[in-house]
């Protein structure tokens, strides 16, 4: 198989998790994302424009009914089902994901118990990355992040495809670090 039919079945989902339109992890992820090769297919959605409702966890109550994905969150499984690479792209809100992505991932929950999904099953082998910017130049203040999406590859059967972090504060501003940039480069 050439690497432009390898290219052509690859379909990157890159979930933006900021509370802001056009902030740092953005302007990163976008940076990373313009080195894919054009066979590659990219999708692009703002959580914030999919709101989910909060997450009702009802793995274990007496009437374990879960209704079918609709609206939203038919629109977001079905675009995650569809990647076979997964970016969530979120900043580094207090050490971890911001509460979009968190709320996104709250959903695999029942996603999993829906056994006609087969979730796990679909989601076995493709690959995870991470992309988040900080106003603090520390790395290791990412890792909570990190951590997070690490295991929830490992749990789903996932490859890890590692994380890209840049340090920012006003939008735009992660353009400057030329670390980065360099490692969006050659990041997917």
């Amino acid at each position: 198989m050439t690497d432009v039919d390898q290219n052509a079945k690859r379909s990157f989902l890159f979930l933006l998790g900021s509370g802001r339109e056009g902030g740092n992890t953005e302007a990163l992820a976008r940076e990373a994302a313009a080195q894919l090769p054009s066979g590659v297919r990219q999708t692009w959605l703002r959580l914030s424009d999919y709101p989910l409702p909060p997450f009702e966890d009802l793995r274990h109550s007496e009437d374990r009914t879960f209704a079918p994905p609709a609206g939203n969150e038919k629109l977001l499984l079905d675009a995650t089902l569809d990647a076979t690479d997964l970016v969530i792209a979120s900043p580094v809100y207090w050490y971890s994901v911001s509460a979009s992505t968190k709320l996104y991932l709250d959903y695999w929950v029942n996603w999993l118990s829906l056994p006609e999904l087969s979730f796990r099953d679909r989601m076995r082998g493709s690959t995870l990355w991470a992309v988040a910017a900080s106003s603090n130049e520390d790395r290791t203040i990412a890792e909570p992040l990190l951590g997070t999406l690490r295991s929830s590859a490992a749990y789903m059967g996932m490859r890890w495809g590692g994380g890209l972090l840049g340090s920012g504060t006003r939008p735009g501003a992660v353009l400057e670090d030329a670390g980065a940039v360099a490692e969006a480069k050659g990041f997917f």
